[in-house]
């Protein structure tokens, strides 16, 4: 994924360019900003609400102009544009970067995160976070952030009344290591399955349960298909903000200085309005008639014992020396916030 192909670039230029056409004057910085979400979800309100920040205190010589729903391409395409200056910056869920950019695969572990909001984003906004940021200079590309997007469960046909009902059942996952390991550790196992196909394999018995935040369940009708749901949180649901080097060098420092401090101001609201989806979704499987469980604290401790030490294994197995690094901050980090 170091490259992109003349097709890909010419057609996201092209895209770029219809986009555009009519539009008002370009800015003195001007940065085109791509993401997957609609713009009625949390990841474009608060790109929405960053944007008229930097506007309003660089006194209209940045501005940000969005592009949800795919509009500039896939997440592929996207990362690779703003690698390559084809557009200026995308917000990206890491669980996409690991092709990109495997260190990130980091934030794919789970329990990485303790339930416990503030001290897990004492841990996204410390120094855990800036040595997973400071991974993407080595690609070619400027990281400055990391927003929350919500937090995974767990979905099954079968029981998951405790964490002994895992063993031999099978999970649906996205195409990584570190995933397949975490249930590996709890007696489950793990396919890899495009996630246009997952409804279908549920449906059909492929696999016996998945794994995705509230919001994902509720709106794919996964309770169509599945008759449990266990609220564990147990995996972070990350967003990278992410701008191409030349253009973020342009830039005047007290500006990049607005452009990073609007970015953490705005993450808490993000987070606000992500955990509000959540709460809706958890309401509509309930009157859907699901079996829903909520994780208890001696169980989520066991689970993240179990689960944690050989995911994070296959994470540095995978990702080489830097994997080291960046574990051996995070710890630290988690012993000192947490315990």
């Amino acid at each position: 994924m170091k490259t992109l192909s003349k097709t890909a670039v010419s057609a996201l230029a092209l895209t770029i360019t219809l986009g555009l056409a009519g539009g008002a004057a370009a800015q003195e910085y001007t940065a085109r900003i791509g993401h997957l979400e609609r713009a009625e979800q949390a990841r474009h309100q608060g790109l929405e609400i960053v944007a008229e920040l930097v506007r309003e205190r660089t006194d209209g010589d940045v501005v940000f102009e969005l592009f949800p729903a795919g509009q500039l391409g896939q997440a592929r395409e996207m990362n690779e544009g703003v690698q390559l200056g084809v557009i200026e910056g995308t917000v990206s869920p890491a669980a996409f970067l690991s092709g990109f950019n495997p260190a990130v695969s980091i934030l794919d572990v789970p329990f990485i995160y303790p339930a416990d909001r503030e001290a897990a984003n004492a841990l996204r906004t410390g120094a855990f976070g800036e040595a997973v940021l400071a991974t993407f200079d080595e690609i070619g590309v400027n990281a400055i952030a990391i927003w929350p997007n919500g937090r995974k469960s767990f979905t099954s046909n079968k029981p998951l009344d405790s964490i002994e009902d895992f063993a031999g059942q099978e999970f649906r996952v996205m195409d990584s290591r570190v995933l397949i390991s975490q249930f590996e550790a709890v007696g489950a196992s793990a396919i890899a399955l495009p996630f246009g196909e997952l409804y279908t394999a549920l449906q059909t018995g492929v696999v016996d349960g998945q794994e995705n935040a509230l919001d994902t369940i509720s709106a794919m009708r996964y309770d169509e298909v599945q008759t449990n749901l266990l609220v564990s949180e147990h995996g972070a649901n990350e967003d990278v903000v992410m701008f191409n080097p030349e253009w973020w060098n342009s830039l005047p420092e007290d500006y990049q200085t607005i452009i990073v401090e609007a970015f953490d101001e705005v993450r808490p609201q993000v987070e606000e309005i992500k955990e509000a989806s959540q709460t809706a979704a958890r309401e509509r499987l309930e009157e859907a008639g699901m079996n829903i469980r909520e994780i208890t604290d001696e169980e989520r401790n066991t689970l993240r014992e179990m689960m944690y030490p050989q995911a994070r294994d296959a994470y540095v197995a995978q990702t080489g020396a830097v994997a080291n690094t960046i574990v051996e901050v995070y710890e630290a980090e988690y012993e000192r916030i947490v315990e």
